[in-house]
């Protein structure tokens, strides 16, 4: 979820200051982990500069209260209803040590994968009792169902994909391919200059 239109988001309700912006992200998101204050404020400082958000004094505590301008309605509501594409970016870790199993020599890829394949069986076993044992009685349990919802999908497209990838290297390996790569031969132009004495 992105910060900076879920501050906007709670920040259509009324004024609010950092903190109390970080316990409403967390109360609404039903996220294990809780924002870092400080990111919290830097996207604040980002959406007055961007107009979207504007200070609306403090109170006696000192408190800094932050208030919605129209454009940052617009912005919210313009996120709302449109799609959210899945995050493409970044580095997905276990596609990268599968990946790189593939291609080392000394390594059992289908062990790789029957371990992850264990680990993430038990994930969902674990978010399955918890599923089961939940009691949608109020809001806050509402948004952790959606959180664990989502946990639950992501396991399952994990070893959805486990599955697909280990039927890759079988037919890889039964048409006597050689998926080992070794260390490349050519001169990389770059690199870092060895220390002369």
């Amino acid at each position: 979820m992105s910060v900076r239109h879920g501050i906007l988001a709670i920040l259509t309700l009324g004024d609010c200051y950092g903190y109390q912006l970080r316990a409403e992200f967390d109360r609404r998101t039903g996220t294990a982990s809780t924002l870092n204050v400080g990111q919290i404020y830097n996207t604040l400082d980002r959406l007055h500069r961007d107009g979207l958000v504007r200070p609306a004094g403090s109170d006696a505590e000192g408190h800094l209260f932050y208030s919605i301008t129209a454009d940052g309605r617009a912005a919210c509501a313009e996120w709302f209803e449109s799609a959210t594409p899945r995050s493409s970016g970044g580095r997905d870790e276990l596609a990268i040590k599968v990946s790189l199993a593939t291609t080392m020599p000394e390594v059992d890829v289908q062990t790789v994968i029957r371990v992850q394949r264990a680990e993430t069986s038990r994930r969902i076993a674990e978010l399955d009792e918890t599923r089961r044992s939940a009691d949608v009685l109020d809001q806050t349990r509402l948004t952790s169902l959606i959180a664990l919802e989502s946990a639950l999908a992501s396991a399952h497209a994990e070893l959805s994909w486990l599955s697909s990838v280990e039927s890759l290297v079988a037919m890889a390996i039964a048409t006597g391919w050689d998926i080992a790569v070794p260390l490349g031969t050519d001169p990389v132009r770059r690199g870092r200059p060895t220390k002369s004495r």
